[in-house]
C-alpha cells in the first residue's frame, strides 16, 4: 500500500522521520519553510507527493495519525484499535474491519499517548489505561478509551466514539423513518404537558439523538440545564445551558463529577435539569431534583427494554447509598413515561417501545410496540 502518492510507504515514511527530526530544532515553522525541509530531504518529489507528506506530518502531530481517513468519514461513529494492524469502523453497518494499519504498536501507543495528554490524563506503564474527550477543529468530540500492552494481549487498544452535534426535530425522525407522525405527536404531548421521562437504548441506538429531538419541543421561554460527561445535546432551543463533567488530572485533582453539577444545577434557576447519561450516583440527586418542582426532567439510561428499567435505577442508586424502598417511592413520583430506541440490522435506529412506570414497588409497562402496535393504556397515558 502506497501512503504517497509516487512513493513506497517504506520511503515515505522515513522522510517523514528526517523532517520529524530536524522539526525538532526549529521551534516554529510555517507552511512554506515545511515544504522547503520535505524537498531537501526527498530531492526529487511532486508537488502532490509534498502536500501528501505535509498532511501526513499535520495528522501525526496534531490528528489522529492514519485513523484521520476514518475520521473524516461523516458515517463513521465508532473506530476500535485492537494493536497496530486491526482497525475496525462502524458506519452503519455495524464494527467492520478498514485496510488502516499502523506501522508498529509503538506508533499505536504514541497516538493513545497524545491524546491522553491533550486532556491532561496520564498514560503510561504505571497508569496503562485512560479516557476521555477531546474537541476537533470540525466541531466534533472525541471521546476516547486506551489501555496499553500487556494488559492488552493484541497490543495497544484504542476505543473512539465520535460524537457530532445532534440537531434533529421530531418531524425530521419521521421523515428518516424512526417513527411515524402520530408517535411524534404523542412524545410532543409529553414534553407540552411537562412529563418527566427517559430514553432507553442500547449503544448507538439513538438516545441522544431521541432526546435532543424532544427537547427541541419545549417552551422557548423556558431554561433548560443539560448535564453531560461530553457535550453532546444541542437540541434547538433557545436557552441551553450546557455542563460538561472533568476527570481528575495526572496529580489526580480537579475532578468534577455529574453528581457534583446536578448540585450547582439547582442554583441556576432551571426551568428543567437533563442529564446526557444516568450511569451512577447521580440518580439520587436528578430523582430529589424531579421530586422538589423541576418538573419535565429527562435523562438517558443504558437499558434494552422497558422492563429493565426498575433494575437498572435500583443499581445505580445503591451506588449513591440509596436503598431500595426509597429508590422506588422517589422513582414513581418522578419518572412518567419511558422510550426504548433501538439499532436493526440494516443500521436503521428507531422508536421501539413506549411505556410508563407505576406503583410503588416501581413495575414497568409497555403501552406501544412498534411490532405488537397499541397496547392497553396507550390512548390514556398519551391523551390521545
Amino acid at each position: 500500500m502506497k501512503l504517497v502518492e509516487g512513493q513506497p510507504a517504506s520511503g515515505a515514511d522515513e522522510i517523514i522521520a528526517r523532517v520529524k527530526r530536524r522539526l525538532a530544532n526549529e521551534p516554529e515553522v510555517d507552511p512554506t519553510r515545511l515544504s522547503a525541509l520535505i524537498r531537501e530531504e526527498a530531492v526529487v518529489l511532486s508537488d502532490v507527493d509534498v502536500l501528501a507528506i505535509m498532511r501526513r506530518l499535520r495528522d501525526d502531530t496534531t490528528g489522529a495519525g492514519p485513523l484521520e481517513p476514518l475520521l473524516a468519514d461523516s458515517n463513521v461513529t465508532d473506530i476500535c484499535v485492537n494493536g497496530p494492524f486491526e482497525v475496525y469502523a462502524d458506519a452503519g453497518r455495524g464494527l467492520e474491519r478498514t485496510p488502516v494499519t499502523f506501522g508498529s504498536d509503538a506508533d499505536v501507543r504514541r497516538l493513545a499517548t497524545r491524546f491522553a495528554a491533550s486532556c491532561g490524563r496520564r498514560l503510561d506503564d504505571a497508569q496503562p489505561f485512560c479516557d476521555g474527550h477531546l474537541a476537533r477543529d470540525n466541531g466534533t468530540l472525541l471521546r476516547f478509551h486506551a489501555i496499553l500492552s500487556p494488559a492488552a494481549h493484541a497490543g495497544t487498544c484504542l476505543s473512539l466514539r465520535v460524537l457530532r452535534n445532534t440537531t434533529v426535530t421530531l418531524d425530521e425522525l419521521c421523515e428518516r423513518g424512526a417513527m411515524d407522525t402520530e408517535r411524534a405527536d404523542a412524545l410532543r404531548r409529553v414534553v407540552q404537558r411537562r412529563r418527566a421521562f427517559l430514553v432507553l437504548g442500547g449503544t448507538g441506538a439513538g438516545k441522544t439523538t431521541l432526546l435532543s429531538a424532544m427537547l427541541a419541543e419545549v417552551d422557548p421561554v423556558e431554561r433548560i440545564v443539560v448535564i453531560e460527561d461530553t457535550l453532546e445535546l444541542t437540541p434547538r432551543h433557545p436557552h441551553v445551558v450546557n455542563l460538561t463533567s472533568r476527570g481528575p488530572n495526572a496529580e489526580g485533582a480537579g475532578q468534577i463529577t455529574l453528581t457534583d453539577l446536578l448540585r450547582q444545577s439547582l442554583r441556576m434557576r432551571p426551568d428543567r435539569i437533563v442529564v446526557g447519561e444516568i450511569r451512577g450516583a447521580e440518580v439520587v440527586d436528578l430523582l430529589a431534583a424531579l421530586n422538589t418542582g423541576h418538573d419535565g426532567g429527562a435523562g438517558t439510561l443504558h437499558a434494552n427494554s422497558i422492563h429493565e428499567v426498575p433494575a437498572r435505577m435500583e443499581a445505580l442508586a445503591a451506588l449513591g447509598g440509596l436503598d431500595r424502598l426509597s429508590l422506588h417511592s422517589q422513582l414513581a413520583a418522578a419518572v412518567d413515561v419511558v422510550a426504548v430506541v433501538t439499532r436493526r440490522p440494516d443500521g436503521s435506529r428507531v422508536l421501539q417501545q413506549l411505556g410508563v412506570v407505576e406503583g410503588n414497588p416501581v413495575t414497568a409497562r409497555v403501552v406501544w410496540d412498534a411490532d405488537a402496535g397499541e397496547l392497553e393504556g396507550y390512548r390514556e397515558v398519551f391523551g390521545v
